[in-house]
This record gives structure tokens, sequence and C-alpha cells, in this order.
């Protein structure tokens, strides 16, 4: 109950009542995805998404926990924590295009179409929460620092994404495989340029996210345009 009241704040009522119908209907087309092939393969897309969800939650209540207490007690800096180490989850679902070679067939545009409004609501869903913390960057540091702050988390989760898709690692690894983790780790950092993709796959991911949110903050902070009163003559050409 008091993250439904988080999270249908006056400030944030429009864009979760944006993603939580888009959300459900893309799960909607997913389960009819599954009836209609016969073929539960693609259900992880739901599975993927609730992972999606997870690092807005976490901003949610970071948020709230900065405002109704010091920003540096241990509940909001675990709170951030988890926030940035299940941000990757959001933008994740891009790199599922890699089963459309493996899963589709017959429909590989319909399954295209599919993993790509899975893909732009967890994105949409991560940089809502991205937007939520930079807004707290912003008062402890200052506007400059925040946008410093978007683009490490950029850079990180370029890196974090590399570590899911690649050394096949997920976020509570950090708890449940944290030998695991390290070792993959440390054999990257030995050797980052033994393969393209452990280097520019990572980069290149970063800089998407980086200018992803750019242009949606620009865009969100879009004035409305002034037009002056319309003339006479104007008027009567109407």
């Amino acid at each position: 109950m008091k993250l439904m009241k988080l999270a249908f704040r006056r400030e944030t009522a429009r864009p979760m009542l944006a993603v939580l119908f888009a959300s459900g209907v893309s799960m909607a087309l997913v389960a009819a995805r599954i009836v209609w092939t016969r073929d539960v393969g693609y259900g992880f897309l739901a599975w993927n998404l609730f992972l999606a969800w997870l690092p807005l939650i976490f901003a949610l209540l970071a948020c709230e926990e900065y405002r109704t207490a010091s920003a540096r007690n241990a509940r909001f800096a675990g709170l951030a924590g988890a926030w940035l180490l299940f941000f990757p989850n959001a933008p994740y679902i891009f790199t599922d295009v890699i089963h459309l070679t493996t899963r589709s067939y017959g429909h590989v545009w319909i399954d295209m179409v599919l993993i790509l409004l899975c893909a732009l609501i967890g994105l949409v869903l991560g940089f809502v929460s991205l937007f939520l913390m930079q807004g707290v960057v912003t008062r402890l540091w200052g506007r400059t620092r925040s946008w410093v702050f978007v683009a490490a988390v950029a850079g990180l989760s370029g890196y974090g994404i590399y570590l899911g898709r690649f050394l096949r690692f997920n976020s509570w690894d950090v708890l449940f495989k944290p030998l695991a983790l390290s070792r993959g780790i440390g054999r990257w950092a030995a050797d980052p340029f033994a393969h393209p993709n452990s280097y520019a796959f990572p980069v290149l991911f970063a800089t998407f996210m980086f200018l992803a949110y750019l242009m949606l903050y620009a865009l969100t902070h879009l004035q409305p345009a002034q037009f002056a009163p319309a003339t006479q003559n104007e008027l009567a050409r109407t």
C-alpha cells in the first residue's frame, strides 16, 4: 500500500499509469503469442519485464527515504545500492533480440515487435527511476554533477549488461555467487581486449543509454510553443 501511494503521487502518477498500461498490454500479447504458437519459450519476457520494474521500485523507496530522513543513512544507502545493482535489468531486454535467431521461424517479425515493445517499456522504467535518482543527486551535489552521475550509471550499466548477456551473471549473484562474479570480472580486467565484445559492447550500450536518456529528458522538458495573437488579416483568411 505504501509503495502504491509513492508511485501515484501527483508528480509520478502519469508516467506510472502509462508504464502500467503498457506492461499490461505487452504481457497480454506475450500470453497471446504463447497460446497462438503453443510455445512457452517467450515467457522469459514476462520475467525480464518484472526485473525491469525493480529499479523503479527501489528508486521510489530511496527517494522517499531521502525525503523523510537523512540522505546519508544506512537505509537510503542500501536502497540506492539496490537500485544501481538492478538498474541494468531495465535496458537488458534489448539484448533479448538474440532469441530471434533461435526461437523464431515463421513469425520473426511478430516476435521482433514483441521483444522491442517489452524492451522499450523496460527502458522507460529504467529512465523514470534514473530521473528520480538524478533529482536526489541534484539536490545533494548540483545539476552538473548529476549529469556526471547519469553518465557513470550508463557506463556501469553497459558493463552490467555485458556481464549478464555474455558471462551469464545476474544482479543477485553479488550476494549468491560473489566469488564466481569476482573471478569473471577479474578475467575481464586481466585482458579486456581479448574479444571485441568485451569492450565494444559495454561502451556502445552505455552510449546508447546516455543518448537515449538525454533525448527523453529534453523531450519531457519541451516547452509548449508560444504563438502571438492572430491578426485581423489572418482571422479573415480562416
